[in-house]
């Protein structure tokens, strides 16, 4: 009856096991999972019921999130920090097609997830008429497999729970990814047989890493030494403080020029005396001289080595060229992200600190302890307070801000200038999410902020106003959480990226260039970024207008952050024309993107 009092078990009640979805949020304990983040489906409402009322929504926790896209984004950015992977719930196949850009994402940035989804019934003589029909797929996973590592749709509960297992080995496997495992809601929902139990987790161990063998050591010792210039690509490699250490001892035991992606993260200390050019989307000049003057070029699982060698000319050269990774075990012929086939001299099929580790050790080299509060490191200061926000001086002011603070620069737009901040720490940038999918950043900087939380660092990001406004509600879940973070906007009105395409285009044709923004500006009205952040629980400052009250408004917002407030900062900025933006972008005519 309306009106009346209903009793209901409080979260952390004694709940008796008794349902198939219990075991399955158990397996997920089991597997120290320590968040689940999801946006809720009828399709998974007996797992649901499970996490909240068997396990007390305690070890893991539920993230609620306005959108699947979200939540994968979320265990994005979480795994990029703790490169271990976060829980993932997706509504059915409808679920799974809105979390299908951030789990493409995942797969090209190699990071695990582990995502797990349901189905209506596949006997359809249990279905619901109408909803449990269009919420059902005979293979879920069709929609995803291309850019998953492995996926499965079990029918029985020993197979269920055999399949997390599974897919926790393999997506915490390198090269990891992100894993996809559909629950029928007859399986949760069916009473539990006393024959059915959690499998014993210890006897199913993650497989070591491949090691070279020592002759592919010694080839590689006997190729450095006999280098002159030696070059270094720093790819995806861990974030320990103690692998980072080695790469610097080997890169100074053998003079090497090393060049470092700002599409995969803090790889070596950007202002280190061998560090070449600047970490960036397209190979800066001083970093292609660098490959260009090279005799010996080590590739440390770099992100599309053949066309940075083509970019510097070394392509079809006989420069020798060895090449760690094991990438190729997981490349496929749907998805191009595995980017051209690259020579390589010597390959050795292991993961780039491995390799690192058995170097150091057969040369007997150690790299010396770093400390793990190294304060923010930007390379540019502001000269005047007053000046028009713009690419550059937008990194100088934030910097400012920032003085004495240990930062974690979780995302940076696509116009950030490279040379304009210092990485000294593993943790100092995180890298951009993989597949270029716009709408990633908010998630990934909740999921980052997430995993850095009660921790030294300060979780900042700077989000195009396009990527923010994509993805926006993301935002929800860190004000939801208390998640502490500092976004700050790069505000340019408008999806400037394209505007630069569209300016080349329009010069090749001689036609008018200033027409470019035409289809591209974020105007007319204005969007009103703060609203819309201070609308779901977040503080917010700005906007700033130029570089003086953008150092102000930054600086007051660290003490928010320290305070444990989520603050967003619209930054709105003059785009200019940044040359290092449109690098690698002129094609000749009938070539594709």
């Amino acid at each position: 009856m309306v009106g009346q009092k209903v009793e209901r078990p409080m979260i952390g009640a004694e709940i008796k096991e008794e349902w198939g979805s219990d075991l399955i949020a158990k397996m997920l304990q089991h597997l120290d999972v320590q968040y689940v983040a999801l946006n809720p489906g009828s399709s998974f409402r007996g797992l649901h019921d499970s996490l909240v009322n068997y396990l007390g929504n305690e070890n893991p926790q539920l993230l609620l999130c306005l959108h699947e896209e979200h939540t994968v984004a979320i265990a994005h950015g979480w795994a990029k920090v703790t490169e271990k992977p976060m829980a993932v719930i997706v509504h059915s196949n409808v679920g799974l097609m809105h979390a299908s850009m951030a789990i493409y994402n995942a797969w090209c940035d190699r990071v695990p997830v582990l995502i797990f989804g349901a189905t209506g019934p596949i006997d359809a003589n249990l279905r619901r008429p109408w909803i449990d029909w269009i919420h059902t797929s005979r293979d879920q996973a069709a929609i995803v497999r291309p850019y998953v590592k492995w996926d499965d749709q079990p029918t029985s509960l020993e197979a269920s729970l055999e399949s997390m297992l599974r897919s926790s080995i393999i997506a915490n496997t390198a090269p990891k990814g992100p894993v996809y495992v559909a629950f029928d809601v007859t399986v949760q929902e069916e009473q539990l047989d006393d024959k059915v139990s959690i499998p014993q987790l210890d006897r199913y161990q993650l497989p070591e890493p491949t090691a070279p063998s020592a002759s592919a050591i010694k080839k590689s010792i006997k190729l450095l030494d006999a280098s002159i210039s030696p070059v270094f690509l720093m790819g995806r490699v861990s974030r320990g403080t103690k692998e980072w250490a080695r790469r610097v001892a080997l890169a100074e035991h053998y003079k090497a020029n090393v060049i470092t992606d700002i599409k995969v993260g803090a790889a070596f200390p950007t202002d280190h005396t061998l560090h070449a050019g600047h970490p960036s989307f397209f190979l800066s000049p001083d970093s292609a001289k660098t490959i260009a003057n090279a005799d010996l070029i080590i590739s440390f699982d770099w992100v599309d080595l053949a066309g940075t060698l083509k970019q510097a000319g070394q392509l079809e050269s006989n420069v020798k060229i060895i090449q760690i990774t094991i990438d190729h075990h997981i490349h496929n012929g749907w998805s191009f992200d595995h980017q051209a086939l690259a020579p390589a001299d010597l390959h050795l099929a292991s993961e780039p600190d491995t390799v690192i580790g058995l170097l150091c050790e057969h040369l007997n080299i150690h790299g010396k302890e770093m400390p793990d509060n190294l304060p923010t490191c930007p390379a540019f200061k502001i000269n005047e307070r007053s000046d028009e926000l713009d690419t550059k001086n937008l990194s100088a002011s934030i910097g400012e801000g920032l003085a004495g603070e240990t930062v974690c620069l979780v995302r940076l737009p696509l116009g950030w200038i490279g040379e304009s901040w210092h990485f000294r720490h593993p943790l100092d940038y995180l890298g951009y999410d993989g597949g270029a999918g716009i709408g990633s950043g908010p998630g990934m900087l909740v999921g980052a902020a997430l995993a850095l939380r009660g921790g030294k660092r300060l979780p900042v990001a700077v989000l195009g106003d396009g990527d923010y406004m994509m993805g926006v509600s993301a935002l929800w879940t860190a004000a939801r959480y208390r998640i502490p973070f500092l976004a700050i906007i790069a505000n340019n009105r408008s999806f400037y990226n394209d505007e630069i395409h569209q300016e080349k285009v329009a010069d090749e044709r001689q036609r008018p260039s200033e027409n470019k923004w035409i289809g591209q500006h974020i105007g007319g009205p204005d969007i009103d970024l703060n609203a819309i952040a201070k609308a779901q629980g977040l503080m917010t400052l700005g906007p700033a207008k130029n570089v003086g009250e953008l150092a102000d408004l930054v600086r007051k917002a660290v003490k928010l952050v320290h305070a444990g407030q989520t603050v967003v900062i619209d930054a709105q900025i003059n785009p200019g024309y940044d040359k290092s933006m449109s690098a690698g972008m002129t094609r000749k005519a009938g070539e594709t993107a």
